[in-house]
């Protein structure tokens, strides 16, 4: 099996510490179990979540003074405002207070509400995340964005709140139905392109071995995502600059999350959408043509659902909305070529508006790719 990384990432308000591979959350029980010694400790999860992989907690649960389950829905339905409230209130029945801890276990969504809730519980407890999907253990458990939905954006109501530890324990990730891996490779495959041309090549290589869960694969992968987060992170820790890189996609694809009511489309599923409009961008403003056919070709390999039917006004109508943009406009993540990306500020609505027809009529065409 793959052996486990034990990473860092310093932050203004300390040091984030994390584990990931096959075997993490064995290797991290002794620092959780000191960190939880005498605590009340909430543990945010879902009902899924905790019957499958609950006991894997037990060690690192043993010395805390009581420990409150607290279950929350599945998947994007769990990020409201209204579950938020209902968790403090219950953390505030329970006798929760500002050293209390917080272990958010479980997949993008649990991690994103946990950390929201345990930013603002007492104006902030400490927080573990444990996460239980690939994407969350690549990207939403990692750097302390956490937030909720509205029904107007996604994402639009959170905080900076870093993490103590991360625990990326690739064991559980055995458990994922065939979609969710797919979803979290497209964050990894995303990351790879525009950080680390070495991990996109381990994905290009082994992706049938990925999409299979094969733990031999997945540990080094996992920590080389992990890896290029933290790098970026570190030099921009709450997304003035060059963290904005991450949001490759993102623009697009988070307007088709929130039009399709965070319903159909999975997150890496709308990413991996929103990767290959921004390819079409990109290309325009000179892309090599070898690398963006690289990045069309591994994206059709992940096999994406279809995408659904949009209106070009109503996407347009979301970006805008989107928490990453400013007064002054939308800031577009492209590829400058494979290893390195650019923000782009001022690209005309009249060019966003004819290019995203085009691409919704055929999303492949431009790569010849069955997409």
């Amino acid at each position: 099996m793959s052996r486990v990384e034990r990473l860092t990432l310093a932050h203004p308000g300390g040091e984030t510490s994390l584990w990931a591979g096959f075997g993490a959350l064995q290797a991290a029980a002794p620092a959780l179990t000191a960190w939880l010694e005498g605590r009340l400790v909430f543990v945010v999860t879902t009902p899924r979540v905790w019957g499958l992989h609950g006991s894997r907690l037990e060690a690192a649960l043993a010395g805390a003074r009581r420990a409150e389950v607290l279950e929350i829905a599945e998947g994007e339905a769990a990020k409201t405002l209204a579950t938020a409230g209902e968790l403090w209130q219950r953390m505030a029945l329970a006798g929760g207070k500002r050293d209390s801890r917080l272990i958010a276990f479980g997949g993008g969504s649990a991690c994103d509400v946990g950390g929201f809730v345990a930013a603002c519980f007492t104006r902030g407890i400490e927080v573990a995340q444990v996460p239980t999907t690939l994407l969350a253990q690549v990207d939403a458990a990692i750097g302390g964005k956490t937030g909720v939905d509205l029904p107007a954006a996604k994402n639009l109501v959170g905080a900076f709140h870093h993490p103590r530890y991360v625990v990326a324990d690739t064991s559980v990730l055995a458990t994922l139905p065939p979609e969710e891996v797919r979803s979290g490779l497209a964050e990894v495959v995303k990351m790879g392109f525009l950080l680390d041309p070495a991990l996109f090549a381990a994905v290009e290589e082994h992706l049938s071995s990925l999409l299979a869960r094969d733990p031999e694969q997945l540990g080094p992968v996992v920590a080389a995502a992990a890896r290029a987060k933290i790098a970026v992170v570190e030099l921009d820790p709450t997304e003035q600059d060059q963290r904005r890189l991450l949001n490759f996609g993102h623009t697009l694809g988070h307007a088709l999350e929130t039009a399709a009511g965070y319903l159909g489309l999975r997150h890496g599923e709308a990413v991996a959408w929103g990767m290959l409009f921004a390819l079409r961008l990109s290309l325009a403003r000179g892309l090599d043509q070898g690398a963006a056919r690289r990045l069309a070709a591994l994206i059709a390999r992940l096999g994406l659902p279809p995408l659904p039917a949009f209106e070009v006004d109503e996407l347009l109508t979301l970006m805008a909305r989107d928490k990453k943009a400013k007064e002054s406009g939308l800031t577009w993540v492209l590829a400058e070529r494979l290893g390195q990306g650019r923000m782009v500020e001022g690209i005309a609505e009249e060019e966003i508006r004819a290019e995203l027809a085009a691409f919704l009529a055929s999303p492949g065409k431009l790569f010849g790719l069955p997409l």
